[in-house]
């Protein structure tokens, strides 16, 4: 299930977020690569100690915390805090699958990867190429959104960035590990959940039939969820 949530910061936020981040401290996106995708990483980010990178980071979690989709297509259990990349002349990503398994910076704790992010903080038209390709089941899907829209795509996905032939391409890219770790029931439940806010949309939130299906989600929430 690829998810698109358009607008999660407006423009004004994002020329915002470009202050911070056009005048970082950019270093070559390999020092923090493994030894499968140093073989294909090609691009620039921010050092993850930085205190500014760190704020801009919680800046994006708060506001995906209030974000309905998010919160619905996500159910989220813990998130990777969010990192900042860039890529120019020519910068890429060949293609790969995420690690299944990170440690949160700065702690122990383990984090399984079920959904992985891309925060756009470029405007299409700012660059050549640099387009996001993920494999599913109903083959590649590419994605260039406009900045301040976020993708959610399953972290076994096979994906890559291709080469930014012009311009620059600055986005945030984080990993969540989800309260259901099974794809297509979270797929269902989100799709469930959907429908209830159409149907309460249409009928009101005391509709015999919206407190039905209500009840079913959240029944279906409590056995599945971890």
């Amino acid at each position: 299930m690829l998810i698109v949530i358009e607008k999660v910061f407006t423009q004004e936020e994002v020329n915002l977020f470009r202050q911070h981040l056009d005048v970082g401290q950019w270093q070559d996106g390999k020092l923090t690569a493994g030894s499968q995708a140093i073989q294909a990483k090609t691009n620039l980010q921010l050092d993850d100690h930085c205190q500014s990178v760190q704020a801009l980071g919680h800046e994006i979690l708060k506001r995906l915390g209030q974000n309905s989709k998010f919160i619905t297509a996500a159910l989220a259990d813990k998130i990777y805090p969010p990192k900042f990349n860039k890529y120019q002349n020519g910068g890429q990503y060949g293609t790969h699958v995420d690690s299944a398994v990170m440690t949160i910076p700065g702690s122990n704790e383990l984090i399984r990867t079920d959904l992985s992010a891309t925060l756009f903080f470029s405007r299409p038209e700012e660059y050549e190429g640099g387009v996001l390709t993920i494999e599913t089941d109903f083959g590649a899907q590419e994605v260039k959104l406009n900045a301040g829209d976020l993708v959610l795509y399953p972290s076994s996905s096979l994906h890559q960035v291709t080469p930014v032939t012009s311009g620059q391409r600055v986005s945030a890219f984080f990993w969540i590990q989800s309260m259901i770790r099974d794809h297509n029931l979270r797929a269902m439940l989100y799709d469930l959940d959907q429908t209830i806010q159409s149907l309460t949309a249409k009928l009101g939130a005391d509709a015999p039939e919206v407190l039905k299906l209500s009840s079913v989600y959240h029944n279906l929430l409590r056995n599945k969820a971890l």
